[in-house]
């Protein structure tokens, strides 16, 4: 069992999972991920980028193949384990805004901070810090029910990044949001994680959200069939490949 090269945060070589009913849901897929860089997985629905996020996280166990996070081997690990692991180090969005109702919208993105033993009073400062860089810091005390979806859904990526997570996960992030709303949040989805040195693993089936990230890996009936590097602008050198042809 070979650990991942140096400069690759995660890494992942012929990953197979098969959803409950029988069907593939990926097959063979290898990949790495450098530190700081935002990787779009791009694909129909049915492609397999939920399934692949959910594995390299630790979601779900593999059925066959490594991943690796840094020098651990995720695809050993138990369901304790993965589960620290994903608190600890790991952010993730979901497409749809799934928020504690109880809680309002400064509690709801400072949760992640308070479980991992930040007082309440660092946690709201910057739950605040970060719904303010979302546009809904007068928000900050309205419970779930009181919010639109758009907003729901910029509270759950506040709270995503609220702890600085060293990985961010985000499956279709933008999914809800009008196109005005969408071309925002992901760009300061985009900008946040680049001036904080966070990787993101970014779902997308919309050309122009992948168009932020700086590599894009497509997929289709869970096979990975290319890789693109966008280079820096005025860059006019040929980009790395590092996703295996497997069509």
């Amino acid at each position: 069992m070979d650990a991942p090269p140096d400069n690759d945060v995660l890494w992942a070589r012929a990953l197979h999972y098969t959803h409950k009913d029988g069907s593939p849901g990926l097959e063979g897929v290898s990949l790495g991920v450098r530190q700081g860089e935002i990787l779009a997985v791009a694909g129909p629905s049915g492609s397999g980028k939920t399934t692949l996020l959910r594995c390299l996280s630790g979601m779900v166990r593999v059925r066959q193949g490594e991943v690796w996070f840094n020098s651990t081997p995720v695809h050993t690990l138990g369901p304790l384990a993965r589960e620290r692991l994903r608190r600890d180090r790991f952010g993730w969005i979901d497409p749809a805004p799934v928020l504690v109702p109880e809680l309002n919208a400064w509690e709801n993105t400072a949760l992640p901070l308070m479980l991992r033993g930040t007082s309440r009073r660092r946690a709201k400062v910057a739950a605040q810090e970060w719904l303010d860089r979302l546009d809904i810091g007068d928000l900050a005390r309205k419970r779930p029910h009181r919010l639109r979806r758009a907003e729901l859904q910029r509270v759950c990526i506040a709270r995503a990044l609220a702890p600085a997570p060293t990985v961010l996960f985000a499956d279709e992030p933008a999914a809800p949001l009008h196109r005005a709303d969408r071309v925002h949040v992901l760009r300061t989805l985009t900008t946040a994680a680049r001036s904080h040195g966070i990787t993101v693993v970014l779902a997308t089936h919309d050309p122009e959200t992948a168009a932020l990230a700086d590599r894009t890996v497509a997929l289709l009936d869970g096979r990975c069939v290319k890789s693109v590097h966008l280079p820096p602008v005025g860059d006019t050198t040929e980009g790395r490949t590092t996703c295996s042809l497997s069509v």
